[in-house]
C-alpha cells in the first residue's frame, strides 16, 4: 500500500511543472506594497532639516546640517518608511526593489552629501561641488 502511495507522488512530480521558480533566469514580480529600501532621490531638494532622521524609530539616518551630509545605516533599518512620509520636500523614497546582500560590514553605511555652496570673492554664491555619493567603512 505505502509502495503505491510513493509511486504515485514519484509519477505527479515527475511530469508536473516544477513548485520552485528558477530564480537567475525568471525574476519574482513584487507586490505593489513591496516596502524594499530607502533612497535618497532628491539631495537638491533636501534642507537637511533632520525630521527623517528624528522620525526613525531604529536610529538608523543621521543628518548633518553644517556639512550637508545624510546618511542611512541598512543593517540597522527596518524599512517602515515614517521617514519617508516626514519628509518635507519629498526627498526620500522606497524603491520596489531589495538592497544587495552585504559580504561584509564596509558598505554598511550608505552616505549622500548635498551640493557644497561656497562664497565668492564678489559676495555670490556658486555651486562647486556636484552631488557625492559615497559607501564609508565603519569598524565594528
Amino acid at each position: 500500500m505505502a509502495f503505491n502511495v510513493i509511486n504515485k507522488t514519484i509519477m505527479k512530480s515527475l511530469f508536473s511543472k516544477p513548485a520552485t521558480a528558477m530564480y537567475p533566469v525568471i525574476k519574482n514580480e513584487f507586490y505593489p506594497n513591496t516596502r524594499g529600501s530607502i533612497e535618497m532621490a532628491k539631495i537638491e531638494n533636501c534642507s537637511f532639516c533632520g525630521i527623517c532622521s528624528k522620525r526613525c524609530p531604529a536610529t538608523a539616518i543621521e543628518v548633518g546640517k553644517s556639512d550637508k551630509k545624510w546618511e542611512i545605516d541598512r543593517t540597522r533599518c527596518i524599512v517602515c518608511n515614517f521617514c519617508v512620509q516626514v519628509c518635507p520636500k519629498n526627498c526620500l523614497n522606497t524603491q520596489r526593489s531589495y538592497t544587495a546582500p552585504m559580504r561584509d560590514k564596509s558598505s554598511k553605511l550608505f552616505t549622500v552629501y548635498g551640493p557644497v555652496v561656497q562664497e565668492v570673492a564678489s559676495g555670490t554664491a556658486a555651486q562647486d561641488n556636484p552631488t557625492q555619493v559615497e559607501t564609508v567603512e565603519e569598524d565594528a
